[in-house]
């Protein structure tokens, strides 16, 4: 199967390095079954996300510059697994849905509030 080029808007600003990237990250996600399109967008983020925490890229929001790095953090928040979603992240939503009491609340009352 020949190899899919990133979609174009992609491609601005990107370095060789940072298309090697891109490609070698969606190829080990379409490896372990996630799908095409799901993959291209993951890998993209992630690369934008070091382009952003390196200095490359001319915007740069905070949690990309601040949280720690995607080759480290290595999936610890997707979903539920391995601690789940940061309690910044928690209150975030908490926020968006109006709870009140959030800014004294842990990060497990942070959570048992946003399953309600």
């Amino acid at each position: 199967m020949p190899k899919k080029e990133p979609k174009q808007g992609r491609q601005q600003g990107w370095t060789k390095k940072r298309e090697r990237q891109y490609e070698h990250i969606k190829d080990g996600l379409t490896d372990r079954g996630r799908g095409e399109d799901e993959a291209e967008e993951i890998a993209a983020r992630t690369v934008n996300k070091e382009r952003a925490r390196s200095g490359e890229a001319e915007q740069a929001s905070r949690t990309s510059t601040e949280d720690i790095s995607s080759s480290r953090r290595g999936g610890l928040r997707s979903h539920s697994g391995a601690g789940g979603r940061t309690r910044d992240q928690l209150y975030a939503e908490a926020r968006t849905k109006n709870i009140r009491g959030r800014s004294t609340m842990t990060k497990a009352q942070l959570e048992e509030a946003l399953k309600r």
